[in-house]
């Protein structure tokens, strides 16, 4: 996130009176809002005239992430500093728009379950040989800079002691997941816009922003609330 960016979120953060947790990470939920005794998911973006940038490797992470979540669009003046207005929209406002997209990358998602399907005893073999057991050594070499330490000990099927030891059948695991992972990098989309035009048939808050915001939030709570009991 650039420095202009970060100034940007907290600005909406204070105007709208939302929660940050301490130890927040880049890829987390950007704010929080509690209101009526449940806790909303916020995600946080900065509007121009051309609409509002994503994510870089947008793909099936990401619609998970978002299928829950509520938006404020801020629009700002020319010199980017001056937040004028926002925009509020609930789950069901962005659900076109990611629809549209998850359908784009589906065939993409579907060919990489496809290649992990694929990935066999035979494809452990002939990279690293027929073993009674494999190591540390041989996980990483597969797994590269995709695990942290504590997923290699978690993994280790046939540890003696401190050393790590992996069975085959978990080789087999791991490299499916590894090719998951480099199956799935391929299908996503490179920082989608969502275009202004679609922003601008949303909620507009211009005044007392903190107060509007619940408001729409509580209206959207109690409509799905409605819709859930009326289904029940």
């Amino acid at each position: 996130m650039s420095v202009q960016d970060d100034r940007r979120e907290k600005q909406m953060v204070d105007r709208f009176n939302l929660e940050v947790p301490e130890d927040r990470k880049r890829s987390d939920v950007d704010a929080y809002l509690t209101i009526d005794g449940q806790t909303v998911a916020f995600e946080l973006k900065s509007a121009t005239n051309k609409g509002v940038s994503t994510v870089r490797d947008l793909g099936p992470n990401h619609f998970s992430k978002w299928k829950n979540i509520h938006w404020i669009f801020g629009v700002y003046d020319s010199t980017g500093n001056q937040l004028l207005h926002s925009y509020y929209a609930s789950p069901d406002d962005m659900v076109p728009w990611i629809s549209e997209k998850e359908a784009y990358v589906r065939p993409d998602v579907e060919l990489a379950e496809h290649a992990v399907r694929g990935v066999s005893t035979d494809s452990v073999t002939d990279l690293l040989g027929e073993k009674d057991f494999y190591t540390k050594e041989d996980a990483k070499w597969i797994m590269k800079n995709q695990w942290r330490k504590e997923r290699y000990v978690e993994a280790a099927d046939l540890s003696v002691g401190t050393e790590l030891r992996y069975s085959l059948h978990r080789m087999v695991e791991l490299m499916q997941e590894r090719c998951h992972y480099v199956m799935s990098r391929g299908a996503t989309l490179n920082n989608p816009h969502i275009p202004a035009s679609y922003i601008a048939k949303l909620p507009r808050i211009t005044s007392e922003p903190a107060i509007n915001l619940r408001r729409l939030v509580r209206a959207y709570l109690e409509s799905t609330s409605s819709t859930d009991d009326a289904t029940a």
